[in-house]
């Protein structure tokens, strides 16, 4: 096996879920006893159907996550990130419009990870160009967080 990444950060819309907090979904959610995760208008809200699989698989090799998101949306996305039970994995969360530059030069900042030694998730061609130019390894996710994209992600990292 190679070298894994010291950090490993995800987008949130389309990519652990899929719609935009701030346009597809009413904030405020709620959670069912069930544990379905409902917004304002009753609209049932989810994740991709492989996300928790992948956050797991990473928190069981011991590699740090975080969040790097360009919605207006805070509060929403925060609210989500609690409710889906995913905050326990990631460590780290910049979640306001602007730059996805600024968000991984903070979390460089904060966690002391030097960019070449994060890989990134989304679903986004532009986020991926502005950060793959920072010397992080970018993998685009077009349907979804999943684990096949997650392999991907770790097999490139050495030889980035």
């Amino acid at each position: 096996m190679g070298e894994r990444p010291s950090l490993v950060v995800f987008d949130l819309d389309y990519t652990l879920w899929p719609f935009w907090v701030d346009t597809h979904v009413d904030p405020p959610f709620r959670k069912s006893s069930d544990g379905s995760v409902w917004d304002r208008n009753g609209q049932s809200v989810k994740l991709y159907p492989e996300v928790r699989a992948v956050l797991e698989r990473l928190h069981q090799e011991g590699i740090p996550m975080a969040v790097a998101s360009r919605t207006g949306e805070v509060r929403g996305a925060t609210q989500l990130l609690d409710l889906f039970g995913l905050d326990r994995f990631l460590r780290h969360k910049q979640i306001y419009p602007g730059c996805k530059v600024n968000h991984f030069q903070r979390l460089c900042q904060q966690t002391q990870v030097p960019l070449s030694k994060m890989l990134f998730f989304d679903d986004e061609a532009r986020n991926i160009h502005d950060v793959s130019k920072l010397g992080v390894t970018c993998i685009r996710v077009p349907n979804g967080m999943n684990l096949s994209l997650l392999e991907r992600g770790l097999e490139a990292f050495p030889r980035s």
